[in-house]
């Protein structure tokens, strides 16, 4: 059903330089995507951290006035927990193992990427909310404006940021719009009615699970009416979560929606779905099967292996052409037919 690019991988981390002397580029990730002044631009996650020196775990956060602090610690001391390389456990606390910031690169071709020089290409969290990083960028272009949907992280919890622009030169961060637990924010690119709807994926504990939800609000900054449209499926791929993609893309039979779905094995696979047209809270139609699965060999091995996960597209004719992340670690490319799509989720329907 897919095609991947042949050039896969398209961005590495040999790709990408550090944002500052002494850190490493540990993954380069899970771009939002945009068209802007004639190019393809992705908008990166990168991920960093120090040179890690033997027997020692070491990871930067970010204070609230900007500057960056390393942590180390003895991988030895009976407090410390790396059973996740995403995350470094100390005592009652738990850090991530690097932070994250959003970098811009474009393309003529879609496939060859690059810094411009002429953009401020690097967006760095900031204030008590983003101390361990912003991550995961979503990309929706409204009436000339692009928002920017993107998780901020800190030890207060991980919650869903809002930033604008017109030209990619200066922005207007409006603070957080969805608070913790949450993230995968995917907005609708038009209003259904006299609302704005997006998608969100609140985290339950101990009650309710990794779900899709569906809330809508008057002015993007607002958001209320949430009800859970989208549940995990025990014993299927998608049985441990669920969250949204890109933008879902307006078609003649409803709202197509590209998701990833991870299994108890933390395996990542993206599924798709239809939501009605006038109430998108309606899942018309849903994959049994995933439509993108991690079986290529930068898919399978990396950062972390066995993920492939999307937050950006683009969307030309019956094509879209899906920028994707591939084990936590490179930036890959693939297409697929709409039509294809809609056949086979409105066939198992």
């Amino acid at each position: 059903m897919a095609e991947r690019f042949l050039d896969n991988p398209i961005l590495t981390t040999k790709d990408i330089k550090p944002s500052q002397p002494g850190l490493l580029v540990e993954c380069v990730l899970n771009p939002g995507v945009f068209q802007f002044e004639g190019k393809i631009w992705l908008l990166l996650r990168v991920a960093e951290r120090p040179m890690q020196k033997e027997g020692m775990v070491s990871f930067p956060v970010l204070r609230e006035n900007g500057n960056l602090e390393i942590l180390e610690f003895d991988k030895n001391d009976p407090n410390v927990d790396l059973s996740d390389s995403r995350m470094v456990g100390y005592k009652d606390k738990t850090y991530l193992s690097t932070i994250s910031h959003l970098r811009l690169v474009c393309s003529d071709d879609g496939v060859h990427f690059y810094e411009p020089e002429d953009f401020p290409t690097k967006i760095f969290g900031q204030g008590a909310l983003e101390t361990f990083g912003i991550e995961d960028s979503r990309v929706s272009l409204m009436d000339g404006v692009y928002h920017l949907t993107y998780t901020q992280v800190s030890e207060n919890g991980v919650g869903v940021g809002l930033m604008r622009t017109r030209d990619w030169r200066s922005f207007s961060r409006e603070g957080m719009i969805i608070s913790p637990h949450n993230k995968d924010c995917a907005l609708f690119e038009e209003k259904i009615g006299d609302k704005y709807y997006c998608l969100h994926r609140p985290s339950g504990i101990d009650l309710g699970g990794n779900f899709i939800w569906l809330a809508s609000s008057p002015d993007l900054l607002h958001w209320g009416d949430h009800r859970c449209i989208l549940r995990t499926r025990e014993g299927w791929w998608d049985s441990a979560r669920v969250g949204a993609g890109a933008a879902p893309i307006k078609t003649t039979e409803g709202w197509l929606e590209i998701y990833h779905g991870a299994d108890a094995q933390h395996r990542y696979c993206l599924g798709a779905v239809l939501l009605d047209l006038k109430d998108p809270s309606k899942v018309l139609a849903r994959s049994h099967h995933p439509i993108f699965e991690p079986v290529a060999d930068y898919e399978r091995t990396g950062f972390f292996g066995n993920v492939v996960f999307t937050n950006g597209h683009l969307v030309r004719g019956d094509e879209i052409t899906m920028y994707y992340g591939a084990s936590d670690e490179v930036i890959c490319g693939a297409t697929f037919s709409i039509h294809q799509l809609l056949t086979d989720l409105l066939t198992s329907a």
